[in-house]
C-alpha cells in the first residue's frame, strides 16, 4: 500500500525502507504488542520441549493464548511452525498458566480459542492455500517499514474453505487429545438466542460494518462477534432482544454528540466481554445510523 505525506495540498510518497534483521522487527512488536494487536506480551524466544523456540508468545483480552512467528525470507514455514508449537502448547497448559501467573496477569485462560499469528513482509500462493484449507483460523498480517519511521501492519485477507477438522487434526488418539479443546464458534450460534427481530437488526448493522472495509474479519469468539482490521474495533455481544456493542476506542476519544455510549472506565473500570472502553446498546432499528457514526470512529482509530 503506497502511503503519503500531505502539506499545503501537496502529497508526497513515502517510500519503503528495506527491512534490516527479522529480529528487529520482532522486537518492534513485542515492545509495543499491547498498541499494535491488543495483546499482553509474555516471553520472547519461548523454549519448548522439542527444542523448538516460539517467537513470542503472548494472551489477549479474551484470555486465549496467543502464538506469534515472524517470517523474513519467502521459504520460512512460518505456519506451519506455528502450528506445531500450538500443538505442542495445547499439551503443555500448566507451563503457560505457571507464566501468566508469574506475570501476575489476572486472566481466565481460554483454551478453546488458542490463536496463532504470522507477522512477514508478504506471503507466497503456497502460505495462502494453506491457511485457507486449515479449519481453524491462521491469521496473517503484512508489515512494511517506511522513512519517517512509520509502520504499516494489515491483515492478508484470506478465504476459509470448510472442511471437517478430521481430516486434518484427529488422526490418532493422541492427535484428537490434543486439538480437541479448540472450538470452532460461528455467528448462527450466537443468534440462536436472538429474536426474530433482533436478528434483523443484527443483519443490517453487519451489513454497514463490512461495508466499511473489503479487509474487515467477521471472527465469531465464545462470548462475542468481532470485527476486526489487524486488531478488533467492534465487539457485539448477542442477546435475546437487544445488541451490546462494544468500540475499541479509549476513554475520551470518542465523540459521541447523543450521549448513547457508556464509558466502563467511570467512575470506576467494569470488567466486561469485548475490548475497549465504550459500550453501547442497539435495540432499535432507527438507531442504527448513530451507532454506525460510533463504530465508523472506532474503525478509524484502529485502521
Amino acid at each position: 500500500m503506497a502511503i503519503f505525506f500531505t502539506k499545503n495540498e501537496t502529497a508526497k510518497k513515502i517510500p519503503p525502507v528495506k527491512v534490516g534483521l527479522e529480529k528487529d522487527v520482532q522486537k518492534l512488536f513485542e515492545k509495543n504488542l499491547e498498541e499494535i494487536l491488543n495483546i499482553k506480551f509474555l516471553a520472547t524466544e519461548y523454549s519448548t520441549s522439542f527444542g523448538g523456540r516460539i517467537d513470542s508468545l503472548g494472551i489477549d483480552n479474551n484470555g486465549s493464548p496467543v502464538i506469534i512467528e515472524y517470517k523474513k525470507g519467502q521459504n520460512d514455514s512460518v505456519i506451519n511452525q506455528g502450528l506445531s508449537y500450538l500443538r505442542w502448547l495445547l499439551d503443555h497448559k500448566a507451563d503457560f498458566e505457571a507464566l501468566v501467573r508469574k506475570m501476575n496477569i489476572d486472566a481466565d485462560i481460554d483454551w478453546a480459542s488458542p490463536r496463532v499469528i504470522c507477522v512477514a513482509e508478504s506471503y507466497n500462493k503456497f502460505d495462502l492455500d494453506t491457511a485457507d484449507l486449515l479449519p481453524m483460523n491462521i491469521e496473517l498480517l503484512r508489515y512494511q517499514l517506511y522513512e519517517n519511521n512509520i509502520l504499516l501492519v494489515e491483515p492478508e485477507v484470506q478465504r476459509k474453505v470448510k472442511i471437517s477438522t478430521s481430516e486434518v487434526f484427529e488422526r490418532g488418539e493422541k492427535q484428537k487429545r490434543e486439538f480437541k479443546d479448540h472450538i470452532h464458534y460461528t455467528v448462527a450460534d450466537h443468534l440462536k438466542s436472538a429474536s426474530p427481530k433482533l436478528q434483523e437488526i443484527f443483519s443490517m448493522l453487519k451489513e454497514q460494518i463490512s461495508a466499511l472495509d473489503e479487509s474487515i474479519i467477521e471472527e465469531a469468539k465464545a462470548k462475542y462477534i468481532a470485527y476486526k482490521l489487524t486488531t478488533n474495533f467492534c465487539d457485539v455481544v448477542i442477546l435475546r432482544d437487544a445488541l451490546k456493542i462494544f468500540l475499541n476506542i479509549p476513554s475520551g476519544e470518542l465523540d459521541d454528540p447523543d450521549t448513547i455510549a457508556r464509558d466502563l472506565t467511570k467512575p470506576k473500570p467494569i470488567g466486561h466481554w469485548g475490548n475497549g472502553d465504550y459500550e453501547v446498546k442497539l435495540e432499535r432499528e432507527e438507531d442504527i445510523p448513530k451507532i454506525m457514526s460510533l463504530i465508523k470512529q472506532s474503525y478509524t482509530y484502529n485502521k
